[in-house]
């Protein structure tokens, strides 16, 4: 199944898809494994930093070597992506998805690259995700509060109109959200009204949170309910990584050799990928 087929499948039965991001071998394979053991279609992110840091050529090859040995649909999808030239590599080097964020742009600017996007992508069977509505921070531990005002929020008309001048394939909406997680306490609440009114003008165009991470759970399922089909998780996926790593090397201080050090960083990120898994109810979707 293709990854449109598999947004249609979730929207029909009332679930989500997770993207997981990765910017090391070891987040891969841990969330691969979570994959196979639930038996779950997973979507693997790059953003722009980390694409450039592994290199677009070879997250493609290891997404796709990992997907054919433990026969698990996975679909790599470029986050963020700001630069037509940069989102225009990545559909020619094979990825399977590209997500264009031009929502800090003005309104027109943002329909006109997503114009272009989607035409040089959908040659090549790419899915692009457009974004309304600006979604702060960074996938990082937040010291400060991030505000979010009603402005910040995903217009229900301006979401309809570029969806309509755009045929993009899937949208990113802020409804409350941001990217990465406070220090201390959970993530604000979504705003499960602005979805409901988001959800009643576009219809049935996949809707996609970006700031999954650290949002309360009874969150997550009310907005899968109403219509989220992709979350995107990635600094819990960072933060589960460093704290082990830094966990290990202080128990173990003269061990250098990193087979004998990462076996159990994997562990502590492919259970968070598990948990997200079972509150995304993707289990048993392949």
């Amino acid at each position: 199944m293709s990854l449109k087929q598999y947004f249609k499948k979730a929207q029909k039965e009332g679930w989500a898809i997770g993207q997981f991001n990765f910017s090391t071998l070891e987040t891969l394979r841990a969330i691969f494994q979570a994959g196979k053991i639930f038996k779950s279609p997973i979507i693997i992110g790059t953003s722009e930093k980390e694409s450039k840091f592994i290199g677009l050529l070879q997250a493609v090859s290891l997404v796709k070597s990992f997907s054919e040995e433990l026969k698990i649909p996975a679909f790599l999808n470029l986050d963020h992506g700001k630069s037509l030239e940069y989102i225009k590599k990545a559909v020619d080097l094979g990825y399977n998805a590209v997500h264009f964020d031009g929502s800090s742009l003005p309104f027109k600017e943002n329909i006109k690259i997503a114009n272009k996007i989607v035409e040089y992508a959908h040659k090549k069977n790419v899915l692009v995700e457009g974004e309304i509505g600006v979604i702060k921070g960074s996938s990082v531990l937040h010291k400060e509060k991030i505000d979010i005002k009603t402005e910040d929020l995903t217009d229900a008309g301006e979401a309809l109109e570029f969806i309509k001048k755009t045929n993009i394939d899937s949208l990113a909406i802020n409804i409350g959200t941001f990217h990465g997680m406070k220090e201390k306490g959970l993530n604000p609440h979504i705003n499960i009204q602005r979805l409901k009114e988001i959800k009643e003008k576009i219809g049935k165009i996949p809707l996609v949170l970006h700031g999954g991470s650290g949002t309360p759970e009874e969150d997550i399922k009310k907005a899968i309910k109403l219509g989220i089909v992709k979350i995107n998780i990635n600094t819990e996926l960072r933060l589960a990584l460093a704290n082990t790593l830094r966990k290990v090397l202080q128990e173990n201080p003269e061990e250098i050799v990193p087979y004998n050090i990462l076996p159990v960083v994997i562990e502590a990120v492919q259970k968070v990928v598990e948990e997200k898994i079972r509150t995304f109810g993707s289990a048993n979707k392949i």
